[in-house]
């Protein structure tokens, strides 16, 4: 019966990981980082995989427990880094220009972390306002003018290139 759940575990792990530790990474700009969330978020789950109801929304949890994780590494100062000016290259998504990637990265930098993280959940998550009060432990008024202001931030930084970029996917 325990071999059949760390089965169950092992196929939820390997449909997830790459997923969760892009959205860690979203959250907090360092793929190390995102790669010790993934890995603690995981983790976590693991030890309580036994005792997680199926009929509630798995993934939902489990990108509670990696926002509470984030959350919470945010919150120790003394292991906070220091951001450098060079950012090390990554892999290009198809369609996308280096500028473009970078530029927003840098905007998502700027924002408060609950604005990040109600930004990260609705659009690149695709969450609803519920799912993301639920991830969150807020209220979904606090989730819509978290995302609002988030957003209206991300207008400023960015400008008219932000404006292009939403006329590009229409």
């Amino acid at each position: 019966m325990d071999v059949h759940r760390d089965d169950e575990f092992v196929a939820y792990f390997n449909a997830r990981a790459q997923k969760l530790r892009t959205t860690a990474y979203l959250l907090c700009g360092d793929w190390h980082l995102a790669q010790d969330l993934t890995q603690l978020t995981f983790t976590k789950l693991y030890r309580v995989w036994r005792r997680i109801e199926r009929q509630h929304s798995l993934d939902q949890y489990t990108h509670r427990v990696l926002l509470r994780a984030y959350l919470d590494e945010r919150r120790r100062p003394w292991r906070r880094e220091v951001p450098t000016e060079i950012i090390p290259p990554t892999a290009a998504a198809p369609g996308s220009s280096p500028d473009d990637r970078m530029m927003l990265r840098a905007a998502l930098e700027a924002l408060p972390k609950r604005q990040r993280a109600a930004l990260v959940l609705r659009f690149w998550e695709d969450m609803s306002v519920e799912q993301v009060a639920d991830a969150m432990s807020i209220p979904v008024g606090t989730v819509k003018s978290q995302s609002a202001r988030g957003l209206e931030k991300l207008r400023a930084v960015l400008g008219v290139d932000l404006e292009i970029v939403e006329g590009e996917r229409a």
